[in-house]
């Protein structure tokens, strides 16, 4: 019996060391748990709140830069919309200061005739005017001529021919 008891110690379990061992091994996770797994749980959590942080942050520009965009959409179509009121305004103003243009010129130009024409009439009327003149002048010479003279036929024509001759030349001179 005495030596079934050692070789039972030998080869059985030895209730002391594992005993000794579990003491050790709740001792040691208590320390573990005290002094290790705490701060890295709380790492672990603060780094999961990071993230999660981060996400609901990068949600939340997303959702900014999608109403940025539909701004910036929309805004871009008002900027057409009114491009396009500015080009239909410049092109009806073009149009009234075409059409005032025009009329001026019309205007004006039918002002410039009726002022050639009266001109035309003018300059007509003191040449009509200027030309009796001269042939009541001329005819008052040869007249006077005549009477003082008492010509023939022949030189009378000849005299009114050369009065008539000297006429031209002074109207080229005018």
């Amino acid at each position: 019996m005495g030596l079934t008891f050692v070789l039972g110690a030998a080869s059985g379990v030895q209730w002391g060391d594992m005993i000794f061992y579990a003491v050790l091994f709740i001792v040691l996770m208590a320390l573990i748990k005290h002094f290790a797994w705490g701060p890295v749980t709380e790492m672990m959590d603060k780094r999961a709140t990071k993230i999660a942080n981060d996400i609901d942050s990068a949600e939340e520009s997303r959702k900014k830069a999608e109403e940025v965009e539909q701004q910036r959409l929309a805004a871009l179509k008002d900027s057409h919309a009114e491009a396009s009121q500015i080009v239909e305004r410049a092109r009806k103003n073009g149009e009234q200061q075409k059409n005032t243009i025009v009329t001026g010129a019309h205007s004006e130009a039918q002002a410039l005739k009726e002022t050639a024409k009266q001109d035309i009439e003018r300059e007509r009327q003191d040449a009509l005017e200027g030309v009796k003149n001269d042939v009541a002048e001329l005819s008052l010479e040869i007249a006077s001529k005549v009477i003082s003279k008492n010509l023939q036929m022949n030189d009378q024509k000849a005299l009114i021919d050369s009065y008539i001759e000297g006429l031209g030349k002074q109207n080229e001179v005018k």
